[in-house]
């Protein structure tokens, strides 16, 4: 079930929804020439942009999507189906969209950016100037396959992406209270009810791993399909999870862009 329009019709604050979702690490600049919508991974959490404040100049405004079950919102339930999820983002952000944006996502986050531009364009609200995606192969590389559903199952699928601090998956207290949101995000991206029927007339630059084992940049090339409006592709160094200098290469792409 979708849950803001329910908080809405419940008289929620809209504030308190703003503080839950969307984090800005503690500057707000209303002279920003451009918004940058960032979502992050299956398991993590919009902390993971904190450091990103520092590497963008004041005209780009910095807003970290924060999903429930995680962080600060570890006692609520996380989403499970793609659709229900980029419908509750699209009535979050949707104050926002009075200013020029842009979307950033990895992984997981990749295709909650890609599904909530389609989204929007549905709803006729405003769309995004461009769409930047990280280690992701791509909507069309999905062949009801998920390497999570192998003998090791999902904790054997953490292990072996390499993004999770070894103290979570040591922990067996700690690893059995995080893995159902785990479940849930990879649920989000296994499901098959959201499918867009025609590309996005949206400008696409991804970013691929030169050593990661899941999205190729062989794999995450398939990207181009999903828009009629440019496309290109970056290789950077590390694997599904980018190294430091990586990611600044990443940030520094995406301000040449804007600015």
């Amino acid at each position: 079930m979708c849950t803001v329009a329910d908080e809405v019709g419940m008289n929620a604050h809209p504030q308190d929804i703003d503080r839950r979702w969307l984090k800005r690490f503690g500057r707000t600049d209303d002279t920003a020439r451009i918004r940058l919508l960032c979502f992050h991974h299956a398991g993590g959490n919009a902390g993971m942009y904190r450091h990103w404040r520092r590497l963008l100049p004041a005209a780009v405004e910095l807003v970290a999507v924060q999903l429930p079950g995680r962080a600060d919102r570890f006692t609520e339930p996380a989403h499970d189906r793609m659709t229900c999820l980029v419908r509750d983002l699209a009535d979050v952000l949707k104050p926002l969209l009075d200013r020029s944006f842009a979307c950033y996502g990895i992984s997981m986050g990749a295709r909650v950016a890609w599904a909530l531009t389609h989204t929007l364009r549905e709803m006729a609200m405003p769309l995004p100037t461009r769409l930047y995606v990280a280690c992701d192969p791509g909507p069309a590389t999905d062949d009801g396959t998920w390497p999570w559903e192998g003998p090791g199952g999902v904790e054997g699928h953490l292990r072996e992406m390499g993004g999770t601090p070894p103290e979570v998956l040591d922990q067996p207290e700690l690893l059995r209270a995080v893995l159902p949101t785990f479940r849930a995000d990879l649920a989000v991206l296994s499901t098959h009810d959201f499918r867009p029927l025609t590309p996005l007339a949206v400008p696409i630059r991804a970013f691929a791993g030169v050593d990661d084992p899941v999205g190729t940049p062989e794999r995450v090339a398939s990207w181009r399909t999903e828009t009629t409006a440019g496309f290109q592709l970056h290789h950077v160094a590390g694997g599904h999870f980018l190294t430091p200098a990586a990611e600044r290469q990443v940030v520094q792409t995406i301000v040449q862009d804007l600015i």
